[in-house]
């Protein structure tokens, strides 16, 4: 005996055997089980889903001999012709080969004829958008007012083609495409039975090939039947198919979230030894980071169409969202890419190490990095008694603010002044911070006090006192006061209290009402991207139910597990916090968070910037001598806000 390929063995006999397509089976089994029949039926959908299938077994259900059913018996002569496709009151057309008029007319001219041996004359059109515009003329009128021995089945893969005076006059069913795992389970059953040893993967790889066709899918296992010697393989597939094994794009991506660079090369060089095709690589990858994206965004959302579902939750739990984002927007770039890159392979890895450079999930056990000073400081300042923030930089140490002016704001830092005295280097500025014996005695109270090595009275140069305390903001340079005669005081004169590192401070207590506070804290959590983000755009309260995070409404809404579990985290490890951290939705009228306060802060320093541009003497006498305008609008603040 011959042997019958899969597709027409394995092709259902009757409804309760279609795979799928409960939409359509629905209407029709209720249709018939309650005689309400129509004249014409038109089925739509994509190659492989049915449609003719369908087609024949609902002239099967019209044409048994037990009468109209939804389950025909299979057994009567009615059913036995029309499976062997010589029954002579079903009448089948291939319209693209029969597109002509007169092709129609001669079909329609039977039309009034009385069925031979059923029930009905039953018409069943294969791809009837191929028909001529006049052919659908001709069965226009015939199809409004047909005989009542004559139904109509009309199967098509373009509906769009069809005149709409045609389909007013159908009931159009429109068949869905399978989904792999419909596919995947189809596969499983006719291939126990078939006694044929497979790897699942191998029936995933071959479900997605098919793209939603159950004749493709069932065409390609045959093929893959014949290339395995009656075994499937997912390796075998694989090759079969042109494809790339995905355990090895999840390879490649392994490495590439562990930031392993020459790990995920090496994947790439054994990769190319099969010869891909690295459109399709990224493509395939661009695929995996979409559906990890949906997951991070509704968990639970994944299924398991790609046989992926385990990996891709992984994924989503180890990203963070701006680097799937990334990752996705990198993999859709660089296929346009391959076109002109010196060759395709190089080109993968090109667009591989684009995401690792500019990854930002920091690998398990890691810190970001932060900024280090150097064991003795900046200007003899305790390195650990910083607090690292900043505050505008003037034009000089003259026309500097009285640090009064930031007591209730974040202080600055000895990064500030040293930044300062490098920008006034080779200048005559400079002439103001390196200062004899005889010009320290004439400095103004409104000026920085020296401190260090200024109680040596035969050193030629002294340094600037800075703030080293966020607990202290109070903390300011010791200035000379009116009874001192303008006699500057040393740090000999000033004993300073010991000071314990802010990190010391900050476990034992958190102030989060001061919202200056919290607005430096925040940013020193280690955290980074949409994350410190969010963090930014919130106000910490301590309560005796623990502390409370408050967000407003639209970032709020972008708060998610991967988020919350971060700054939970952050906020635990830093203050050695472990209470309950509590996410609520809308500001009070009272909160300003670090965003705000940093918009505040910039504000104010613009004002401040302006009013000293114009009240230098420097400024006054240019626009005196040279009849100047100051353009307000060109003047910015030096400096920048933590």
């Amino acid at each position: 005996m011959s042997y019958q390929v899969l597709a027409r063995k394995w092709r259902p006999q009757n409804f309760k055997q279609m795979v799928g397509q409960e939409h359509v089976l629905k209407a029709l089994i209720h249709a018939l089980d309650s005689q309400r029949l129509h004249h014409a039926y038109l089925f739509t959908g994509t190659r492989g889903v049915g449609k003719t299938t369908i087609g024949r077994i609902l002239a099967k259900c019209l044409s048994c001999d037990k009468g109209i059913t939804s389950e025909p018996c299979g057994a009567c002569s009615a059913c036995s012709s029309i499976v062997e496709g010589r029954y002579v009151d079903l009448i089948e057309i291939d319209a693209a080969s029969r597109t002509k008029v007169e092709d129609m007319r001669e079909l329609l001219e039977n039309v009034q004829y009385a069925p031979t041996e059923g029930r009905f004359k039953i018409y069943l059109i294969d791809e009837v958008h191929m028909l001529s515009q006049s052919s659908f003329n001709a069965l226009l009128k015939t199809l409004e007012e047909p005989p009542e021995h004559v139904k109509f089945l009309f199967a098509t893969t373009d509906p769009q083609k069809l005149p709409v005076t045609i389909l007013s006059r159908c009931l159009q069913f429109n068949l869905k495409n399978m989904s792999p795992e419909r596919i995947v389970g189809h596969l499983n059953y006719i291939l126990t039975e078939e006694q044929v040893a497979f790897e699942e993967m191998s029936l995933w790889a071959l479900a997605r090939a098919a793209d939603g066709s159950m004749r493709d899918a069932l065409s390609l296992t045959d093929q893959a039947i014949a290339y395995g010697n009656n075994s499937l393989t997912e390796v075998g597939v694989s090759t079969m198919l042109g494809t790339v094994d995905q355990k090895k794009i999840y390879r490649i991506l392994e490495k590439l979230v562990s930031r392993d660079a020459s790990g995920m090369l090496a994947e790439v060089h054994s990769l190319a030894e099969f010869s891909p095709d690295y459109t399709s690589v990224l493509a395939t990858l661009a695929a995996i980071l979409h559906r990890v994206a949906v997951e991070q965004v509704v968990p639970g959302a994944c299924d398991n169409s790609m046989g992926d579902q385990e990996q891709v939750v992984s994924y989503a739990r180890q990203l963070c969202a701006e680097d799937v984002q990334l990752f996705y927007q990198v993999a859709l770039v660089s296929r346009q890419d391959l076109a002109i890159t010196p060759d395709p392979k190089s080109g993968l890895e090109m667009a591989l190490l684009r995401m690792m450079a500019f990854q930002l999930s920091p690998v398990e056990g890691e810190k970001p990095d932060l900024p280090v000073l150097s064991e003795e400081g900046v200007g003899g300042v305790d390195p650990d008694s910083l607090v690292h923030s900043e505050v505008p930089s003037m034009l000089s140490a003259e026309n500097s603010p009285p640090l009064e002016a930031y007591e209730n704001d974040a202080p600055a830092t000895a990064y500030d002044y040293a930044e300062e005295i490098e920008q006034v280097e080779d200048t005559e500025l400079k002439k103001k911070t390196v200062l004899s014996e005889s010009s320290v005695e004439a400095i103004s109270t409104e000026e920085l006090t020296p401190i260090g090595k200024a109680a040596d009275t035969t050193s030629d140069s002294v340094e600037l006192e800075v703030p080293n305390s966020l607990e202290s903001p109070s903390a300011a340079p010791v200035a000379s006061s009116p009874e001192s005669n303008g006699t500057v005081q040393t740090a000999d004169d000033a004993v300073q209290k010991p000071k314990e590192p802010v990190s010391q401070k900050v476990s034992s207590h958190i102030e989060p009402t001061d919202e200056t506070c919290w607005s430096v804290r925040s940013a020193q959590l280690g955290l980074s991207g949409m994350t410190l983000n969010l963090l930014l755009n919130s106000v910490l309260e301590e309560t005796d139910q623990g502390l409370q995070l408050y967000f407003d409404a639209g970032h709020f809404r972008l708060l998610n597990p991967s988020h919350e579990s971060r700054i939970k985290a952050a906020i635990q490890q830093a203050y050695s916090y472990d209470q309950q951290i509590t996410f609520f939705n809308s500001l009070k009228e009272s909160h300003e968070t670090p965003m705000m306060w940093r918009e505040r802060k910039r504000a104010e320093m613009q004002v401040h910037a302006k009013q000293m541009i114009k009240s230098d003497p420097n400024v006054q006498k240019i626009l005196e001598v040279f009849d100047g305008v100051l353009i307000e609008n060109s003047i910015q603040a030096i400096g920048e806000i933590l």
